[in-house]
């Protein structure tokens, strides 16, 4: 299995963060599961790329050209694609991955994350779209989805599709029993 993540080029201030990207990332190699990723080698992004790579596993990293020049990316990787932009970068990562992860980050993560998880409720694809919720990152977050439900502009079944979890072996086993609900308009 290869499990897109989404999450910080930067480690954010709290130590919980780079704890659990690593303890995700050495999981992920122990338990035979790749990893893509933006290709960097900063902040939560290269704390879980070398963990998984330390624990065995492979790490596919999408980089576009222009990042790539300002030498942010993890030159230790199983393979490095570089892609023209920022749009080619996530449909290659989409094309790779079985699942998405978002981890703590900031508007590029949510962007990202964001998009995948549209695209599962227009039916373009059906992979599991998780919110990997180190140290309750992610309840404000849940509470506008909640909101957007309530107030009718998102259908239950698309706010429920959404997996939540806070360790590893939550994540996976979620992820690995997830069943999608209807295409929209079907």
């Amino acid at each position: 299995m290869k499990i897109a993540v989404f999450c910080g080029s930067s480690t954010g201030n709290n130590p919980s963060y780079i704890n659990e990207a690593k303890k995700l990332g050495l999981f992920f190699g122990k338990n035979g599961i790749d990893l893509v990723y933006g290709g960097g080698k900063v902040g939560l992004m290269g704390t879980i790329a070398d963990a998984v790579l330390e624990s065995g596993g492979n790490v596919f990293g999408v980089i576009p050209e222009y990042l790539k020049e300002k030498e942010i990316e993890h030159t230790g990787l199983t393979e490095l694609f570089v892609v023209a932009d920022m749009h080619e970068r996530k449909a290659k990562m989409a094309s790779m991955a079985d699942a998405f992860v978002a981890l703590p980050g900031g508007a590029g993560t949510l962007e990202e994350f964001f998009e995948v998880w549209t695209w599962a409720q227009l039916g373009h694809h059906s992979k599991p779209c998780a919110l990997y919720n180190t140290n309750g990152f992610y309840q404000d977050l849940l509470a506008m989805i909640t909101n957007m439900t309530n107030s009718g502009f998102l259908n239950e079944e698309y706010a429920n599709m959404l997996i939540l979890a806070d360790t590893p072996k939550e994540l996976v086993d979620c992820i690995e029993a997830y069943q999608p609900p209807l295409k929209k308009w079907s």
